[in-house]
């Protein structure tokens, strides 16, 4: 730990690990981005790659590049940053590493959100990532108010999550059921969470809202930080501990449903992001920045390896992490339990 004097007689902490760690995170998911572009019937090296993004290239490489590959990377970055940091404020928020919107319900309300679209209006690509948003942010607000109870209490905001989860997948399962075989191929599709096809379409607004959110969700840090020792030690340190909750859970629904717009409901990122961050730095507190870089890696890493071992286009981003995620979450859930927490 280092303190920074700066000018007015104001000084700074800095955790020289947890600014190694960001600094290693941010080159590991550049280096990725540059492999993933790189990545494709038509490849490329990282030179090529890094003298196209420059202006460079000749015509050919930069429409390959700016057109076709660089949205969904810029996709991948943005949806991984926007999943790593929401996850980081809900485990933070319900004090439980389970608090995940992997585990909460929202990838199966945004993916109701979707079917609903699908389903009964057939809608086009921006329908869908519209009525996905809407579906994320329906699930947040709902439970929300249904683990609200004198403030929000972490085991029941997890336990109301897991029953809304149940709850919104059988109604998966139901509009999958009154669909027909193509509106069922596509909703089939979108759910296992892909990069395939994005363009700047969804690049844009996913842009303008992490441009937002995530600059106020790490002005949060220092709050979030406190509410981890509990809500009366919060509240003697001056902490207004409901409205802290409100924005950060807000702001990370948000974040969430425009990831999931944007990307699909890319299963675990949210919830593993958070905890290996953590690992990293062996720092206290939420991790938030951290967790994003960590969630924007995750991705686009796993987007380039899904590519590199079953060819382009072959397998969904979202089945990858979903295998890799699941068993994070047998060993999260087996650790927990040994440490009598579940």
């Amino acid at each position: 730990m280092r303190t920074v004097r700066t000018g007015g007689g104001l000084s700074l902490r800095l955790d020289l690990r947890v600014v190694g760690a960001c600094l290693l995170l941010a080159v590991l998911a550049l280096a990725a981005a540059v492999a993933l572009i790189g990545s494709g019937d038509y490849p490329m090296t990282p030179a090529e790659v890094i003298a196209t993004l420059t202006g460079g290239g000749d015509a050919g490489q930069t429409f390959i590049v700016q057109d076709l590959r660089l949205p969904r990377v810029l996709v991948g970055l943005l949806a991984g940053a926007a999943f790593g940091i929401s996850g980081a404020a809900f485990q933070t928020v319900s004090r439980n590493p389970l608090g995940s919107p992997d585990v909460l319900g929202f990838a199966q309300g945004s993916s109701v959100g979707a079917l609903v679209v699908i389903v009964f209006f057939q809608g086009g690509t921006v329908a869908v990532a519209g009525g996905s948003a809407v579906g994320a942010v329906v699930t947040g607000l709902a439970i929300f108010l249904l683990a609200w109870k004198r403030g929000i209490q972490g085991y029941r905001f997890v336990l109301v999550g897991i029953g809304a989860s149940a709850m919104l997948y059988a109604l998966v399962l139901y509009l999958l059921t009154k669909a027909n075989i193509v509106e069922a191929t596509r909703a089939t599709t979108w759910m296992n969470g892909s990069l395939n096809g994005r363009d700047w379409d969804q690049v844009w607004p996913l842009a303008a809202v992490c441009a937002v959110l995530l600059p106020l969700l790490l002005c949060y840090g220092r709050p979030l930080r406190m509410l981890e020792m509990g809500d009366d030690a919060a509240y003697a340190l001056g902490v207004r501990v409901d409205r802290v909750r409100v924005v950060v859970l807000l702001a990370a629904v948000l974040l969430v449903a425009s990831g999931t717009a944007a990307a699909g409901p890319i299963a675990f990122v949210a919830l593993t992001a958070p905890q290996l961050a953590r690992r990293l730095t062996r720092a206290p507190g939420p991790n938030l920045l951290p967790a994003a870089l960590m969630g924007a890696t995750l991705l686009v890493a796993a987007d380039w390896s899904a590519q590199r071992l079953f060819g382009a286009d072959q397998l969904p981003v979202g089945v990858l992490t979903g295998v890799l995620g699941g068993g994070y979450l047998l060993w999260l859930m087996a650790t927990e339990r040994r440490a009598g927490r579940i």
